[in-house]
C-alpha cells in the first residue's frame, strides 16, 4: 500500500472514528418482584420493577442499542412497553401482550432488544398487561449525540418527575371486579408524585417528595404521566415554566404557569429557581370536563431551596379547575414544532389513506352483570377482542384464524357523533380486526370523539410511530371544511394525541414501519373496555424494509 493511500486511510478513519464508536450497547436486567411501601398505605405487596416505584431510568444516546432482560419473579405474566421508542422493524420488543408478544410468565425471562434510531428526549416505560402499569412504570432518557447541544439554554441540572395514581388495594383486583359487574371501576386512592403522595386521608404514614434547588439556577424537569386513568394539570407555586419538548420531539419554546399532561405523555420544561428562598408546593390536579367520575385528591411535593429552615412555611398554589377545558386548550394550542433546518417536520402533504376513526363508549348485554349490561367501548363501533396468539407473530407465520383485515376506516354507519341523542342502540359489535397499510404509504387519521353516554377527553397513543397533530376542534369533523385550517407547518410531533370532549383530532404519519402496531386510548378503564385498534403495515420490497426475525427466546402462549 502506498504512502498516500496510507495516509489517506488514516484520515478517513480519524473522520469516521468518532462516528463508529459513538453509538453503544447498554444492557439492562429489570426484575419483577413485589414489594410493600408503608408510605402508600398498601394493603398488600405491589408489583415492581427492582422493588422501586416508579421503577429504574433507563438511560442511552440518540443512535444506541438497548438491551433490557425482564426476569418474572411475581405471580402474574408481564410484558413491558417502551412507550414512544420508534421500535424500526423491531416490533417484537414493543411489548403490548398479544399483539407483539405472548407474556413473559412466572419464572421465565425475556430480552427486549431495540435501536433510539432518530430520538433523544424523555420518553417513558411501562407494564402492557391488565392493569399492572400502575405500578410497574418509569422514565426513559435518551440524550442527544455526545456533542449535540439541545436546542435551548443548558439547564444547570436535570430532574425526573413520575406522576402517577395509585389503589390501596391491588388494581389488577379492582379491574376484575368491576369486569364482573359491568360498572365503571373505583376511581384510585390518591395521586403520587415520583411514587409519594403527599398528605392524603386514613395514611398516616404518607409522605411528600422534595425537589432540592439552589437559588438562580435552571433545572430541566422530565415530567411524565405515568397514571392510568386521568390526566393531570401540574404546577409549582410562584414559577414558570418554559416548555421545550413534548414526547421526545423538541417544540418552539412558551412559557406558562400550568401544564396539562395526559396519561402516556412526556413533557421537558424549564423553570429557574428564581424566588425568593424558601419551601413551594408542587401539585398536581386531575383534569375531567364531563360527568366521569375521577379521583379529586391533590398530590403534593415540596421544592425547597438550599438553607431553607424546615420550620418555613410552604408557599401554596391554586391549581385549575377539574372542568378547566380553557386551560387545556391554551397548553395544546400552544405547541408548535421546532421545524428547524436540524429538526425539521416532515408533515405528509399528500395522503394514500383517509381515515375517520370514532371513539367512545357504549353497553352491552350481559345477564350476569348488576344492570342487564356491560359497559364498553370501541372505535368505529368495534370492540377489539384480545386474541389467544400475539398477532404480530401471526402476520409473520402466516397462521389462519387470528385475526381479519376488515377493520373499517370509516364508520360502517354514520351518525350525529357529538349531538345530544347520537344513537338509540348503544351496542357495539366485537371482533379481532386489524387495518392494513402499504409499506411507506401515507396515512390520517382524524380521530372523532363522541357523545354516548358521555363524552370524554381520549388520549390516543399511537405504537411504533410519531405523528403531527395537523388539526382539531370541537363537534363533528367537517371534511369540506375542517382540513383548510390544518397546520401543515409547523404541527406538533407526538406518540400520544388528546381527542377534546365531543370534539376531533386529526394526525398524520408516514407507515415506514413495517409490522403490528397498536393503537389504543391510554386511558386503561378505556382500553380494558376496547377502546384500541391494530394497523398492520406489509413489509416493503427489500430487507431493510422488513420485520426482522423473531428472537429465539420469544415468549410463547
Amino acid at each position: 500500500m502506498g504512502s498516500w493511500v496510507r495516509a489517506a486511510v488514516m484520515v478517513l478513519a480519524m473522520i469516521l472514528l468518532p462516528v463508529m464508536v459513538e453509538s453503544k450497547v447498554r444492557n439492562y436486567k429489570f426484575t419483577a418482584v413485589m414489594k410493600n411501601f408503608t408510605r402508600l398505605c398498601a394493603s398488600k405487596a405491589m408489583v415492581t420493577i427492582d422493588g422501586k416505584f416508579p421503577g429504574p431510568t433507563l438511560y442511552a444516546r440518540e443512535g444506541d442499542q438497548v438491551n433490557v432482560r425482564l426476569v418474572n419473579n411475581v405471580p402474574y405474566n408481564i410484558t413491558i412497553h417502551w412507550h414512544g421508542i420508534r421500535q424500526l422493524r423491531t416490533g417484537w420488543s414493543d411489548g403490548p401482550a398479544y399483539i407483539t408478544q405472548c407474556p413473559i410468565q412466572p419464572g421465565a425471562n425475556y430480552t427486549y432488544s431495540f435501536n433510539a434510531t432518530g430520538q433523544r428526549g424523555t420518553l417513558l416505560w411501562h407494564a402492557h398487561i391488565t392493569w399492572l402499569r400502575a405500578t410497574v412504570h418509569g422514565a426513559i432518557v435518551i440524550l442527544p449525540k455526545k456533542g449535540v447541544p439541545y436546542p435551548f439554554p443548558k439547564p444547570d441540572h436535570e430532574k425526573i418527575i413520575v406522576l402517577s395514581e395509585w389503589w390501596r388495594s391491588d388494581a389488577d383486583a379492582v379491574m376484575n371486579q368491576w369486569m364482573q359487574t359491568g360498572l365503571p371501576p373505583n376511581v384510585s386512592d390518591a395521586h403520587t408524585i415520583n411514587g409519594y403522595p403527599g398528605p392524603v386521608p386514613n395514611c398516616s404514614t404518607s409522605t411528600g417528595y422534595t425537589l432540592h434547588v439552589e437559588p438562580g439556577k435552571t433545572y430541566l424537569l422530565r415530567i411524565i404521566n405515568a397514571a392510568l386513568n386521568e390526566e393531570l394539570f401540574f404546577k409549582i407555586a410562584k414559577h414558570q415554566f418554559t416548555v421545550v419538548e413534548v414526547d421526545a420531539c423538541y417544540v418552539k419554546p412558551f412559557k406558562t404557569d400550568t401544564i396539562y399532561i395526559a396519561p402516556g405523555q412526556t413533557t421537558n420544561a424549564l423553570f429557574t429557581a428564581d424566588q425568593t428562598p424558601g419551601k413551594y408546593v408542587m401539585a398536581i390536579s386531575p383534569f375531567m370536563d364531563t360527568i366521569v367520575a375521577i379521583d379529586n385528591q391533590t398530590a403534593t411535593a415540596t421544592v425547597r431551596y438550599k438553607t431553607t429552615e424546615t420550620f418555613t412555611p410552604t408557599t401554596l398554589t391554586t391549581l385549575p379547575a377539574a372542568n378547566a377545558t380553557p386551560a387545556t386548550n391554551s397548553f395544546i394550542e400552544s405547541l408548535r414544532s421546532l421545524n428547524s433546518a436540524k429538526y425539521p417536520a416532515l408533515v405528509p402533504l399528500k395522503i394514500d389513506n383517509s381515515l375517520l376513526f370514532v371513539a367512545g363508549v357504549g353497553a352491552n348485554n350481559c345477564s350476569t352483570c348488576v344492570n342487564g349490561s356491560r359497559v364498553v367501548a370501541g372505535i368505529n363501533n368495534v370492540t377489539f377482542v384480545m386474541p389467544d396468539t400475539a398477532l404480530l407473530q401471526a402476520h409473520y407465520y402466516n397462521l389462519s384464524g387470528v385475526y381479519t383485515t376488515d377493520f373499517p376506516g370509516n364508520p360502517v354507519t354514520p351518525y350525529n357523533y357529538t349531538g345530544s341523542n347520537p344513537l338509540t342502540n348503544l351496542q357495539v359489535t366485537n371482533g379481532t380486526k386489524v387495518y392494513p397499510l402499504e409499506f411507506n404509504s401515507t396515512v390520517q387519521v382524524v380521530m372523532q370523539g363522541n357523545s354516548v353516554i358521555a363524552p370524554e377527553s381520549h388520549p390516543i397513543h399511537l405504537h411504533g410511530f410519531n405523528f403531527f397533530v395537523v388539526g382539531k376542534g370541537l363537534g363533528n369533523f367537517d371534511p369540506v371544511n375542517d382540513p383548510k385550517k390544518f397546520n401543515l407547518v409547523d404541527p406538533v410531533e407526538r406518540n400520544t394525541l388528546n381527542i377534546p370532549t365531543a370534539g376531533w383530532t386529526a394526525i398524520r404519519f408516514r407507515a415506514d414501519n413495517p409490522g403490528v402496531w397498536f393503537l389504543h386510548c391510554h386511558l386503561e378503564v378505556h382500553t380494558t373496555w376496547g377502546l384500541k385498534m391494530v394497523f398492520l403495515v406489509e413489509n416493503g420490497k427489500g430487507p431493510n424494509e422488513s420485520i426482522i426475525p423473531p428472537p429465539k427466546d420469544l415468549p410463547t402462549c
